[in-house]
């Protein structure tokens, strides 16, 4: 019995593996509600595509690498290519966005993306909140649901697609302050990598008995250095990560299987079924029993 609930699938980097359009138009529309996603999140991922959100109803609450953006109803967001974030919501909340891959709108050899298109992808920016109270940035902001609202029409939308985009890339190309990422230390990339490789070990080895030291010797790093890259970059613990992940795993035997809670509980790497149900309530706000009912009844 699966839930009716979206997921965000990823392969082992965080890299989202669904595709954003096609290879001949690689552009995709999106209408979503971030309560209607599994645990009322889009969880972490990355893609090569630059991503352009606009919060049409309720709060989202954004996670940019190491930052939390708080964007209310009417701003919106530019997220960066290859640049990993999150999504959560407390209440539904609506998020029209668009997805798409730079050579959309000019040839990857072409005089436009050297000159207008590389030096943003190439920068340090990993995000530009878009507030509707700043002028310029209320300009992208109505583009932005200018391309929205063609998305409808069966007429011409792909050429005043890219039309109204270019437009929007050119207002926002002539207002920001770019640096090269060769600025951005190569420490800062490395870490970056190690915390992708520590994400990986746990996704892989939930099941099983995992101590902060077998993290830590996947990277090669002390405890403490560990803790401060895991607080500084996912604002939680290795511990506190993998607890979570093990509670998400235990959602998605819940609904699509009949195990029980004790079976379920050790499948995904507790040892003690109540610890177990105290964790899943403290996260969820409800029993595993209770989640298990709540997703029949969607499912019916």
């Amino acid at each position: 019995m699966d839930n009716e609930y979206s997921k965000t699938i990823t392969d082992q980097t965080l890299r989202e593996v669904v595709n954003h359009g096609s290879e001949e138009y690689p552009f995709q529309y999106y209408y979503e509600d971030i309560w209607d996603f599994d645990l009322h999140c889009i969880d972490w991922h990355w893609h090569p595509e630059v991503e352009f959100v606009f919060v049409e109803k309720g709060t989202a609450i954004i996670f940019i690498g190491s930052e939390i953006y708080t964007l209310h109803a009417g701003s919106g967001i530019f997220i960066n290519t290859r640049v990993i974030h999150r999504f959560e919501a407390k209440e539904s909340t609506i998020i029209p966005n668009i997805v798409f891959l730079p050579t959309l709108l000019a040839a990857h050899d072409s005089l436009i993306f050297r000159k207008y298109i590389k030096p943003v992808l190439d920068s340090s920016v990993e995000c530009i909140i878009l507030s509707s109270e700043n002028k310029i940035q209320k300009e992208i902001i109505d583009v932005l649901v200018s391309v929205f609202s063609i998305q409808n029409s069966k007429k011409n939308s792909e050429i005043i697609t890219v039309e109204l985009i270019i437009r929007l890339w050119r207002i926002m190309f002539d207002n920001i302050c770019l640096t090269d990422k060769e600025n951005i230390s190569e420490k800062s990339i490395q870490i970056r990598g190690r915390l992708q490789i520590m994400m990986h070990y746990i996704q892989r080895n939930y099941r099983y008995r995992i101590t902060l030291d077998d993290i830590a010797q996947t990277v090669s790093m002390s405890k403490s250095s560990v803790l401060n890259i895991f607080k500084e970059y996912l604002h939680t613990s290795p511990v506190s990560y993998l607890i979570n992940y093990r509670l998400r795993q235990a959602t998605r035997l819940l609904s699509n299987t009949e195990d029980s809670i004790a079976s379920i509980a050790n499948e995904t790497g507790f040892e003690d079924a109540g610890y177990f149900c105290r964790k899943f309530k403290n996260l969820f706000g409800m029993t595993p029993n209770e989640y298990r009912k709540k997703g029949q009844f969607l499912s019916e």
